[in-house]
């Protein structure tokens, strides 16, 4: 790496050395009758498929990566990894698609440790001056990415930061006017902040990764990560990652202008919701709403339990009624500060709480094993909304329930969903397991 000239697809006879250290890639991408690197068109159809993948020891990653993800639990990749890590680990620029809660996140990971594994520094950075950095749209996927990081890296060298806004200016500040730093994690307007301060210097960024362009794009955060491009090595001296759960079009017109010759990986499941989640869908008056909500949680039968409202004012009102009724929960919203947020998510993935009340906005950052139920109190507005509430139930291969109450002012938004989905939604009345019927 190190900033050098990278290969384009179209020649890979001028593939980076770190080509030699990875084994036969996995089934989805390459066979014995194909070209040792596959075009772009070749990459998107090979890649779209979830059938088994390949071990995560076929890539002969470093020693330290591999205890990491053994100490994990894992084993073998997922599909958008194994369809990935072939492409990003010999240095090639990748434009990556795939569900909520199938690994894209381990997938860039992997590569930016290895790469910095693979080719070490004669001399260390500057401080504030990372050699990878990731742009997050949210500041609890930020965080999330973070810890996804120190979990992955405890056995590396590589030192992982984030930047956020909200928190800890002055601590996020010091550490990066002293410490070295090479992987940075960020959302935008932070970033910007920092670099316009001269605090962050990105002319030695290595490896660019955008993840959740999309919601990137829904937030209006481009602008702000154009100006971030502009400020790292041209597109032809890093290699740049783009990660999402969908590729608009304006998001490939985006890619096209930051990489060159991207891979572009598709994982393309039969829906476009995961088959670990039970989709349930009940006809509610919206006077019910809450009666039924205790009800579900007076059963006991979950482990977590996310509760999505459309407005912040709704979280404080099912915060108030669950309380009351004695059930302890606690309320992801843009309107809560950043610290108690932080700490909220923290209690829930230690188990010390079991129910979140959140906002789309808020909950697009939950990414939790083990959340055994998802309640949609209102109905989404936006289709692609339902599928990513309703994607933080039924991650890493676990079963997962999603039950969305239908009004008859949620009912207004189903056309959109089943146009979404691909089939008919099909409402039921609610049932409980000591109903005498």
């Amino acid at each position: 790496m190190n900033n050098t000239d990278k290969p384009s697809t179209t020649n890979p006879d001028t593939a980076s050395t770190i080509d030699e250290t990875v084994d036969q890639p996995c089934d989805e991408i390459n066979t014995s009758e194909q070209p040792s690197e596959p075009s772009t068109k070749e990459a998107e159809q090979e890649a779209s498929s979830n059938e088994p993948s390949s071990q995560f020891v076929d890539f002969m990653l470093p020693t330290g990566l591999t205890n990491a993800i053994g100490d994990l639990g894992f084993t073998h990749c997922t599909p958008i990894q194994g369809a990935t890590l072939p492409y990003s680990l010999s240095d090639f620029d990748v434009t990556a698609q795939a569900q909520t809660g199938t690994g894209k996140t381990a997938a860039f990971l992997v590569t930016i440790f290895t790469q910095q594994y693979e080719f070490p520094l004669t001399t260390p950075n500057p401080p504030g001056t990372p050699r990878a950095l990731i742009i997050a749209p949210t500041r609890e996927l930020v965080l999330q990415i973070e810890s996804d990081a120190v979990l992955l890296g405890k056995y590396m060298t590589s030192q992982t930061m984030s930047v956020v806004g909200g928190i800890d200016f002055q601590k996020q500040k010091d550490r990066l006017e002293t410490g070295s730093i090479d992987i940075l994690v960020a959302t935008p307007g932070r970033l910007l902040d920092f670099a316009r301060r001269r605090i962050i210097d990105l002319s030695k960024v290595e490896i660019l990764v955008i993840d959740e362009s999309d919601r990137m794009l829904d937030m209006g955060f481009i602008p702000d990560v154009r100006r971030i491009v502009m400020m790292t090595p041209h597109k032809r001296k890093r290699q740049t990652m783009f990660f999402s759960a969908t590729f608009s079009e304006e998001v490939m017109k985006l890619a096209s202008q930051w990489t060159i010759d991207p891979a572009h990986v598709v994982i393309s499941p039969d829906s476009v919701v995961t088959d670990t989640v039970e989709q349930q869908f009940w006809a509610v008056s919206t006077n019910e709403k809450r009666n039924i909500l205790l009800k579900i949680l007076e059963q006991d039968l979950h482990t977590r339990i996310i509760i999505f409202v459309n407005r912040r004012d709704q979280t404080r009102s099912v915060n108030s009624f669950l309380s009351a009724n004695n059930i302890h929960n606690e309320v992801l919203s843009g309107e809560v500060p950043q610290k108690k947020r932080i700490s909220t998510l923290d209690k829930f993935k230690s188990g010390k709480i079991r129910v979140l009340v959140a906002t789309d906005v808020a909950g697009r950052g939950i990414h939790v094993d083990d959340v055994s139920h998802v309640i949609n109190f209102d109905l989404p507005e936006e289709a692609e909304d339902y599928v990513h509430r309703i994607g933080r139930t039924g991650r890493a291969g676990s079963q997962g329930t999603a039950i969305s109450f239908i009004s008859e002012d949620d009912a207004f938004n189903i056309p959109a969903i089943e146009d979404y989905l691909g089939h008919t939604i099909n409402c039921q009345h609610p049932e409980f397991d000591d109903d005498p019927n």
